[in-house]
C-alpha cells in the first residue's frame, strides 16, 4: 500500500497547520462524488442501486458520481488532493487510520457524529460498529460503517470432509491439518502476499491468542516491543507455514482477486479473510465451490495462551468518510437515506453486512452468512488487527514485507525488527 512520500506528507502537515480550511469556504457540490477503490466494489454497488431506487431524490438533487483508483495509490491520491482543497463529497479513507485522522485533526473530515445527530440517524448505526470506529479513530466517529466484519478462516467443507479433517480448534490442530492436505497435494491456504495484510493478519491472529487481546495496545503504548520474543514467536509460526510451503508457490506475487479466486475455485482449502467475502461467496459466478460448502471459523487457540477464541478481529472495512467542507443538505440527504437504507440494500444484494442497523426483512443468502451475523451478534469481545494502531509509514513497512516474511527472504526476527523500526521513527 502507498505510504507517505516526503512532499506528501509536508502537504499533510501544511493542511492541518492551516486548519484545513485554506482561507475560504468551499463550494457547494455539483455531485455526490465519491473516490473509491478498484478492488471494492460492494460499497459502489450499493450506492449505485440506492441512487436509482431508495435514494432517488437526493440522487436527483445531487447526482452520485463515482471515481475509483487502485487501493495501493489511494493515500497519496488523498493527501493531494487535501492539500489542494479538493477532497471529494465522500471518499475511502486512508490505509490507516492516522491518515483519516490528521485529515479529521485539519478539519478536512466531517464530525459524523454530529451530523448523523443532526438529521436524526445515529440510531440506524449499530453500537458495535461505532465502538470499533472510536476504537481506531481517537474516539472520533471518523468514518462510517459501510462494512462491518469481523475475521476468521473461511475452509472448503469438501475439501476437509474429503480429507478427513474437522474445524482446527488448535494453532497445533490446524497445523497438522496443512501438513496433511499438503501431503495429498492440495494447497492449505489462499492469500495474497503483494498486498501483504493478509499476512499480517495471522500474525496478530496468532499474537491475540498468545498473549491476550492488549498484545498490540501494548506495544502502541510502549509497554512491549516487536521484537520481544514472544512476538517474535508469532511471526516465526506464520513464516513456518510459507517454509513447508502451505500458501503455495509464488505468494508475493499473488493480488487480492487471484488468492480470492484460488478459494472459491476449489484451489486451496483455507483462505484467512473478514466477512466482506460473503459477498464473493454469495455470487454464484465467483463462487464455483458453492456456498453451501464454506465454512466459518475463529483464528484458533494457541495452547498456554492468554486470548480467547471468541474475541473476534472486528474492522469496518476500508473506512469511507466525508468532507467537511461539502457537507451540506444536498449532502445531508444522502447520508440520511444512506443511513436508513444501505443496510438492508447491501445484505440483500450482496450478502454484505454493513454497521447500518437493516430496517427490512432480509433472507441470508447462504448458511455461511447466517453464522457470522450470529457470531458477530454473539461476540462479546472484540479485538482490531496487526497495524491497526501502526503509523502510516509503519503500515507499510508491514505489508511490503510480509511475503519475504512467508517466502523465507526475511527472518521473522528481521521482519518484527523492520516494523518495529518504523515505529519508532513514527
Amino acid at each position: 500500500m502507498a505510504g507517505l512520500t516526503a512532499s506528501a506528507a509536508a502537504m499533510v502537515v501544511l493542511v492541518s497547520a492551516c486548519g484545513g480550511t485554506g482561507g475560504g469556504a468551499a463550494s457547494a457540490p455539483k455531485n455526490f462524488s465519491y473516490l473509491s477503490v478498484t478492488e471494492n466494489t460492494t460499497v459502489r454497488t450499493a450506492l449505485t442501486t440506492l441512487s436509482k431506487g431508495a435514494c432517488t431524490s437526493a440522487n436527483e438533487a445531487l447526482p452520485l458520481k463515482v471515481e475509483t483508483v487502485p487501493q495501493a495509490s489511494l493515500d497519496q491520491k488523498l493527501q493531494l488532493l487535501a492539500g489542494q482543497n479538493a477532497l471529494p463529497v465522500q471518499f475511502a479513507a486512508g490505509n490507516a487510520p492516522a491518515l483519516t485522522s490528521k485529515l479529521y485533526k485539519a478539519g478536512q473530515v466531517a464530525d459524523l457524529e454530529k451530523q448523523l445527530k443532526s438529521l436524526g440517524v445515529y440510531d440506524q448505526l449499530e453500537p458495535g460498529a461505532v465502538s470499533t470506529i472510536k476504537a481506531l479513530y481517537g474516539g472520533k466517529l471518523a468514518v462510517l460503517p459501510y462494512e462491518y466484519n469481523i475475521e476468521g478462516i473461511f475452509y472448503n467443507k469438501k475439501i476437509f470432509a474429503a480429507n478427513g479433517l474437522s474445524e482446527p480448534q488448535t494453532w497445533d490442530e490446524l497445523v497438522a491439518a496443512a501438513a496433511k492436505l499438503q501431503a495429498k497435494g492440495v494447497q492449505a491456504f489462499s492469500a495474497s502476499g503483494q498486498q501483504g495484510w493478509p499476512i499480517t493478519r495471522l500474525v496478530s491472529g496468532y499474537l491475540y491468542r498468545s498473549l491476550g487481546p492488549d498484545a498490540l495496545k501494548d506495544v502502541a503504548d510502549g509497554k512491549a516491543k516487536l521484537t520481544d520474543p514472544q512476538y517474535v514467536q508469532a511471526a516465526q509460526a506464520v513464516a513456518d507455514l510459507g517454509k513447508k510451503g502451505y500458501f503455495g508457490k509464488g505468494v508475493g506475487s499473488i493480488d487480492y482477486d487471484t488468492a480470492m479466486n484460488q478459494f472459491l475455485s476449489g484451489k486451496a482449502a483455507m483462505f484467512y479473510m473478514g466477512s466482506w467475502a460473503l459477498a464473493n461467496i454469495a455470487d454464484a459466478k465467483q463462487d464455483k465451490v458453492g456456498a453451501d460448502n464454506v465454512g466459518f471459523m475463529p483464528f484458533p487457540a494457541v495452547t498456554g495462551g492468554k486470548g480467547s477464541i471468541g474475541q473476534y478481529p472486528s474492522n469496518v472495512g476500508l473506512g469511507i468518510t466525508l468532507g467537511a467542507k461539502t457537507f451540506d443538505s444536498k449532502t445531508g440527504a444522502w447520508v440520511s437515506c444512506i443511513a436508513k437504507n444501505y443496510g438492508s440494500t447491501a445484505l440483500k444484494d450482496q450478502g454484505a453486512i454493513s454497521g447500518f442497523k437493516v430496517n427490512s426483512s432480509v433472507t441470508d443468502a447462504n448458511a455461511v452468512t447466517s453464522q457470522v451475523r450470529s457470531t458477530i451478534s454473539d461476540s462479546k469481545q472484540n479485538v482490531l488487527w496487526f497495524e491497526a494502531l501502526f503509523s502510516t509509514k509503519a503500515t507499510t513497512v508491514s505489508q511490503t514485507n510480509a511475503a519475504s516474511l512467508v517466502n523465507g527472504t526475511m527472518s521473522a526476527q528481521q521482519f518484527m525488527q523492520t516494523v518495529q523500526d518504523a515505529l519508532n521513527a513514527q
